[in-house]
């Protein structure tokens, strides 16, 4: 969903910018030394599989962070609607498209900020399947997230396509379990899939 069904690299940071500077006011810590230290672990974890990245929850949990915690930061951080417009162009993509496809959400931001996120965008009932941060409370990548997809739209995993912007996050596990996979750099992208 982010970056994928808009691009505002501005509201992306401010997600990753204000959930760092949140965690480190609770462990005492300035914005420079947590983010600092998500930096570092981001670059210790790439350097041990072969240049990969993992998701900002994932290394939070590292950190001994609960996963909860980090479903009720994000819940209360996040506001797409300061960020995001209505998406006509994305909004006839996605009618077109869900006449022919069962159509929905994976995301590592909890539902309630993915209903967010859609409703600004104007897309909301394109995409009326959710599986977010708090449905499996583990983020991507991970298989639990797309069989719980699965689950939901009742299509088997040879069925489905996941389109993200990363191919690390959102394409290497779904294309391992038997799902297509399309690589996006931005909505720009999204827009042509009505075109073919």
């Amino acid at each position: 969903m982010d970056l994928t069904l808009y691009s505002n690299p501005e509201y992306a940071q401010y997600q990753i910018d204000s959930l760092i500077e949140k965690l480190g006011e609770l462990r005492s810590l300035s914005f420079e030394e947590m983010n600092g230290k998500v930096k570092e672990a981001r670059e210790t974890w790439a350097l041990s599989h072969d240049g990969q990245t993992l998701s900002l929850s994932k290394i939070l949990c590292g950190f001994g962070i609960a996963m909860e915690e980090i479903v009720r930061l994000r819940q209360e951080l996040c506001e797409p609607d300061k960020f995001l417009k209505k998406d006509k162009r994305l909004m006839e993509t996605l009618e077109k498209l869900s006449h022919s496809f069962v159509m929905g959400v994976v995301t590592n931001n909890p539902v309630l900020v993915a209903h967010k996120t859609l409703a600004a965008l104007g897309v909301a009932e394109y995409l009326p399947l959710i599986v977010g941060l708090d449905t499996c409370m583990i983020s991507k990548p991970h298989e639990m997230p797309f069989i719980k997809f699965c689950e939901l739209s009742r299509c088997p995993p040879n069925t489905c396509v996941s389109i993200g912007d990363r191919y690390d996050i959102d394409l290497d596990i779904p294309l391992k379990m038997g799902m297509g996979g399309i690589l996006v750099d931005g909505v720009e992208d999204v827009y042509m899939l009505n075109l073919k």
